[in-house]
């Protein structure tokens, strides 16, 4: 409760949740040849939204991007979510690619949303509650650079609210240990394999990471934000 407390008195609207427990098992690359292999038939059939107001983006990193998308593709306002890569040195990689943690990028996500429904600070508060900002390079079994947690700022507004809830949060004590998020000037988005998009949707009663994994952090998630999702 004390770490709720000081993240609800800095970030003003919601609770923390930790999003830990199988996670520390069950890691989202380790099986890179059977995922390939068993999505290739089951591809994201995503669509462009038509959406006339006021848009904005945000790129952020909080280890695989499978869970990512599954969480934020949940809040009202957002028009879109895609998986993919961002902050390296290689032109156009592959999923295959950034698994070496050669590259330089990381998984992230790409979101679009409306500016009349939803704020880049209340992504930012999602952001922080739900996953680890203060392990380096790694969430849960997931290891290396791909997996860093990572704010990917547009603008300078961008910039200076992220720096300005890290160093709040690290000041509150809010987290045992330092906040290790790195915040990089956002340059190219790569789209991720088709594959990857939509993951837990078209895999959620198929492969164990989204049952072991992304299921638990999805219900938290729904239970803490209810008051913020999209309403079907």
């Amino acid at each position: 409760m004390k770490r709720n407390n000081k993240i609800k008195a800095i970030m003003k609207t919601f609770w923390l949740v930790a999003f830990t427990g199988a996670a520390a098992f069950v890691s989202c690359a380790q099986n890179n040849k059977e995922n390939s292999k068993m999505n290739t038939a089951k591809e994201s059939k995503k669509t462009e939204t038509t959406f006339t107001g006021k848009a904005d983006t945000a790129t952020l990193g909080t280890g695989c991007f499978w869970c990512t998308e599954a969480i934020f593709d949940q809040l009202d306002g957002v028009v879109s979510v895609t998986s993919g890569y961002a902050g390296g040195h290689v032109t156009n990689p592959s999923y295959k690619d950034v698994c070496t943690g050669e590259t330089g990028h990381a998984e992230c996500i790409q979101i679009v949303y409306d500016t009349s429904k939803l704020s880049f600070d209340e992504l930012l508060e999602v952001f922080w509650q739900v996953h680890d900002p203060t392990t380096l390079n790694r969430q849960g079994a997931d290891v290396g650079t791909q997996y860093r947690s990572v704010i990917f700022y547009h603008n300078d507004e961008q910039k200076k609210k992220a720096e300005k809830y890290k160093a709040e949060l690290d000041k509150s004590g809010a987290f045992d240990n330092p906040i290790v998020t790195t915040l990089e000037a956002f340059i190219k988005f790569y789209t991720a394999e088709n594959y990857h998009q939509e993951y837990y949707e078209l895999n959620k009663n198929s492969n164990p990471y989204c049952s072991i994994v992304i299921r638990p952090k999805l219900e938290k998630f729904e239970k803490v934000f209810k008051d913020k999702l999209k309403k079907h």
